[in-house]
């Protein structure tokens, strides 16, 4: 190797550590936004994981249904999990840097929790198809091992993204500038930071990522295809408000996610805007896994009684041992 090609290789590779520009560099503001982002969050830890142990706790609760929604709150924990705490201590500290490893890593956790989150979406509208338009086969269908297939497979799906994703970032080069235009490692503002050409890496990632949400969207889109045609064939209003209320949560669900995420990665290069990707990165990555739960527990009928039932549970618990001592 040349002098003058060993020069240029260690100064393309010089930059290890980045800067996250963040929203604001007011400290008045970043407290404000410190104070909403940690309620976000508890609230997300909360919410998800009081699903998780319902379902879990009320044996009623023990169907594909509920089992997939306990995989979407599960999910959602890792989702928010995989930028929040990280975003929420920039607020408060005067250096926001991070590691190139610890770009990827958070790259690699957040892409694989969202990635999974499509095919889970996806399965669940499947699931929904089956409960409605083929009842007579739902439980041989979605029988136990069925949805853990199904469910495994999301997760190998998601991770199998998540890893070709990070994969694709060893192989670039930093020089500077190293400031991220966003508060989160996000992966086009990265990218952006490149000495070398990503126009290779643009393809792959573009490809896998349109194929996957293009793929599960269209799961989502043909099962509620079906769903439609079905329910307007029901001649009462019940069956059909009865039938509308099992797929409403999780469409709304489906509408917030893959919203935002294919506006944000399924777009022109130039039409790239980093405060735009911010505010509505702060949608996706922190009110959606807040959200999604409570859309399910207030428009479900079964998780509000199985909610009232644990409660129930333990203030008859209460009572029998306060009265034994």
């Amino acid at each position: 190797m040349s002098i003058t090609a060993a020069m240029e290789s260690k100064n393309q590779s010089i930059v290890s550590v980045f800067v996250l520009e963040g929203f604001t560099t007011s400290p008045e503001v970043q407290v404000l936004l410190f104070l909403l982002f940690l309620v976000i969050y508890v609230l997300t830890l909360l919410i998800n994981t009081t699903i998780l142990i319902i379902i879990y706790a009320d044996t009623r609760l023990h169907k594909p249904m509920y089992f997939f929604l306990a995989s979407l709150s599960f999910l959602d924990l890792g989702y928010a999990s995989s930028t929040s705490p990280k975003t929420l201590i920039d607020f408060v500290i005067e250096k926001k840097t991070i590691t190139f490893l610890g770009c990827v890593a958070q790259i690699f956790t957040f892409v694989g929790f969202g990635s999974t989150e499509f095919f889970v979406l996806a399965v669940m509208a499947f699931d929904r198809y089956v409960a409605i338009c083929k009842p007579l086969m739902y439980a041989i269908t979605m029988k136990s091992s069925a949805c853990m297939q199904l469910i495994t497979g999301s997760y190998v799906g998601g991770f199998f993204h998540s890893l070709i994703t990070a994969g694709c970032l060893f192989n670039l080069s930093f020089c500077g500038p190293n400031k991220i235009e966003h508060f989160v490692c996000d992966l086009p503002a990265f990218l952006k930071l490149s000495c070398t050409s990503i126009s290779i890496n643009e393809l792959i990632l573009s490809t896998l990522t349109t194929a996957m949400m293009v793929g599960s969207l269209f799961v989502v889109l043909v099962s509620y295809t079906y769903i439609v045609i079905a329910i307007s064939r029901i001649h009462t209003v019940a069956g059909r408000q009865r039938a509308c209320s099992t797929c409403a949560s999780h469409f709304i669900c489906v509408l917030m996610f893959y919203g935002t995420v294919l506006f944000i990665y399924l777009r022109p290069n130039s039409s790239y805007s980093a405060k735009k990707d911010n505010v509505i990165s702060v949608f996706y990555m922190f009110f959606t896994p807040m959200l999604n739960p409570l859309i399910y527990s207030l428009r479900n009928k079964e998780v509000k009684d199985a909610v009232k039932h644990v409660l129930c549970k333990k203030r008859i618990t209460k009572v029998l041992l306060f009265q034994t001592r």
